[in-house]
């Protein structure tokens, strides 16, 4: 039993320090800002197109759902507070986080996989380049910059779908649909919103440079490193989406 618990113990404690190290070495020099910016670029304006979609179809479709609720109660016009609700508390931040660790947790995965089976790592070593410094640290900094923001804009795409359904198949008018919306949040769903990426980008961007820099047995070591990232990371999102949702709803309660 202990052989069993002893690999996933042992994963868990390097993740950890992993995590540690990167995050102190954002206060260490050299800090590599164009790095940083490269990944910024990588991760919030290449994730950009599938964030905006995938938030006007996910605001479309809850608002379609809903009103169907809504309509039993006579409370169609109120389509709004639940579309802005339900996209910024939780929609929001989850499903883009998922996007963003499906094409960003297995990019940095296969990219430091394919450093480490080709020895490139070593050579940084060698060198006296420290590769937390170079190539995690900007990747969680870059990630934890950019998530918010595309947490932001899949918020404001998903209320512009809902609009379109509104207006468009439940007759609502614009100002009846963004009235509502707008008088349905408070300040602790934008902070719960604003909050939950932030968290989440250390998942995306350190669980795929944990299985990036621990890959071995070549090209075949590769892809099973960049399957375990996603999977661990769109686990991890889920798990600490509960969480952070528990504490929250404690604390309004």
């Amino acid at each position: 039993m202990l052989d069993l618990l002893k690999i996933p113990v042992l994963a868990v404690q390097e993740f950890f320090i992993l995590t540690g190290t990167a995050i102190r070495n954002v206060w260490r020099k050299p800090h590599y800002g164009d790095d940083i910016f490269l990944q910024m670029d990588s991760i919030g304006v290449g994730s950009l197109p599938i964030v905006i979609l995938t938030g006007f179809f996910s605001g479309a479709v809850m608002a379609l759902q809903m009103s169907r609720a809504l309509a039993q109660y006579g409370q169609v016009g109120r389509t709004g507070n639940i579309v802005s609700i339900s996209l910024v508390r939780e929609l929001g931040p989850v499903l883009t986080a998922l996007l963003v660790a499906g094409r960003n947790s297995s990019g940095i995965a296969s990219e430091l996989g394919s450093m480490k089976v080709t020895e490139q790592i070593d050579a940084m070593r060698a060198l006296g380049t420290d590769p937390i410094q170079k190539l995690v640290m900007p990747r969680m900094v870059a990630a934890a910059i950019m998530l918010p923001m595309l947490t932001i804009i899949a918020d404001f795409v998903g209320m512009c779908g809902g609009w379109f359904i509104a207006i468009s198949i439940l007759h609502l008018t614009s100002t009846q649909y963004w009235t509502t919306a707008w008088q349905a949040l408070v300040w602790d769903d934008v902070g719960q919103g604003l909050l939950k990426p932030f968290v989440f980008a250390f998942v995306v961007s350190l669980i795929g440079c944990y299985y990036g820099l621990r890959t071995t047995g070549g090209t075949q070591g590769v892809g099973r490193s960049t399957t375990q990232a996603v999977v661990a990371a769109s686990v991890l999102i889920f798990v600490l989406d509960l969480f952070m949702t528990q504490i929250f709803v404690s604390k309004s309660s």
